[in-house]
């Protein structure tokens, strides 16, 4: 065994540039990207990436952005304010 292991795979957004769209998805995916959702309109594209692959995806030409996703919660309706 190495002693090495793969990083788990995180949640990203990012930010591309909506003339080029197309090409950059595939660039992105050609990086190591899951795509899980793009949004051409908006310029943005969601998926998953292994976390130390992150520096190469915002290396991507057409990439603005990289964002982690980000789970919030809400404490339900009836509890006291915090």
């Amino acid at each position: 065994m190495s002693g090495t292991s793969p990083s788990e795979p995180v949640g990203v957004i990012l930010a591309v540039d909506p003339d080029r769209f197309a090409e950059v998805v595939e660039a992105a995916r050609r990086a190591g990207l899951t795509v899980t959702g793009e949004q051409p309109i908006l310029g943005t594209l969601s998926g998953t990436i292994a976390e130390d692959r992150i520096p190469a995806l915002a290396e991507v030409a057409g990439v603005e952005a990289v964002d982690r996703e980000r789970t919030i919660r809400l404490p339900p309706p009836d509890s006291p304010i915090q």
